[in-house]
């Protein structure tokens, strides 16, 4: 009975841990095929006081075709005008998007405007790269901000395009789903297939590589797609990653990822002595340039020590690589 009773103890405490470092599937993988798709178009912007391009070529050619459609015949010598500017307009069309729904557009001056504040854009067709058009452009544009001030040749319209067509099939009725992660790595993908199939009661979810798992819907949930999806990415799962560590070179930042462990080394850069593991008692213990660790300690402790004796953020990158280098570092070593 004891026994019994410690190992429940056992695999409470272990959950526990688990749980921990636990995140939910829909934030660490997405369902294939649904994703945002990316639209562009090239428009004019009119109404510009005086702001707008200075070249005709950038525009004439535009605005002839539009007025032509119009029932207005002009030429390019009768079209000069600096309240024009041609822009690029791009869009972010979210999955199942419904026809009759408004998107947030940006436009960006590809000439020499010098602004596009109190213009309004013109009916602009967005398509997508198969060329279909799946959204249209119109109304009065916001020119943007920056961290330096107003920027002028960038302006957004909220709500400024209308989506002309549906996105997205029957999706409740389909049978086979496909998990990609985000971070692919293979021991991820078979904890979600093993808990995926926890949660059906069945052989329903099999990891194909590190980054694709694919599911099966089960008799119980046929022609309830969206049902099955809900309840699957609501579950928690513990990712794993290979141990990184990251430095920033300008700031010299340094971020190290979990599980980075560090083996006995001896370092030896410039006047600084570094040595990890071997004769060092305790903890850690510093001279003037001398740094000597015990086996336990990590990245962020041998950081932190060279931090204290103001090693440069180059130098500081050049001890880590050493240490990688000498295979001490039991993890990725990322310069950014």
């Amino acid at each position: 009975m004891r026994i019994f009773l410690i190992m429940q103890i056992l695999i409470i405490l272990t959950a526990a841990v688990l749980n921990a470092h636990a995140a939910r599937l829909k934030d660490i993988a997405n369902v294939r095929g649904v994703r945002t798709n990316q639209l562009v178009g090239y428009g004019i912007i009119i109404g510009l006081n005086g702001t707008g391009d200075s070249k005709a070529e950038f525009t004439s050619n535009s605005i002839e075709r539009m007025l032509d459609r119009l029932g207005m015949k002009l030429t390019q010598k009768d079209i000069a005008s600096k309240n024009v500017a041609a822009v690029i307009v791009t869009a972010e069309l979210p999955p199942f998007a419904r026809a009759g729904n408004n998107l947030d557009v940006t436009v960006s001056s590809i000439g020499d405007a010098s602004s596009l504040k109190g213009g309004m854009l013109i009916q602009t067709p967005l398509r997508a790269a198969d060329q279909q058009t799946y959204a249209v452009a119109q109304g009065s544009v916001l020119v943007g901000h920056s961290a330096t001030g107003v920027h002028e040749t960038v302006a957004r319209l909220p709500g400024g395009a209308m989506i002309e067509r549906d996105m997205g099939g029957d999706f409740a009725s389909r049978n086979m789903f496909r998990l990609t992660l985000s971070n692919p790595d293979f021991t991820t993908a078979a904890r979600v297939a093993k808990k995926i199939n926890m949660e059906l009661a069945g052989k329903y979810a099999s990891a194909l590589d590190a980054g694709t798992v694919d599911i099966i819907s089960p008799q119980s949930y046929e022609g309830k797609g969206v049902e099955l999806l809900s309840t699957i990415e609501a579950l928690d799962v513990s990712p794993d990653n290979r141990a990184k560590v990251v430095v920033n070179e300008k700031t010299g930042t340094v971020v190290v990822g979990n599980g980075v462990k560090i083996l006995k080394v001896a370092i030896s850069h410039g006047d600084i002595s570094l040595k990890v593991g071997g004769e060092a008692s305790g903890k850690k213990t510093e001279g003037d340039r001398l740094i000597l660790f015990d086996d336990s300690a990590n990245v962020g402790d041998i950081v932190k020590a060279i931090n204290r004796l103001g090693v440069s953020p180059k130098d500081l990158i050049t001890i880590l690589q050493s240490i990688k280098a000498a295979g001490a570092l039991q993890a990725d070593l990322q310069i950014l």
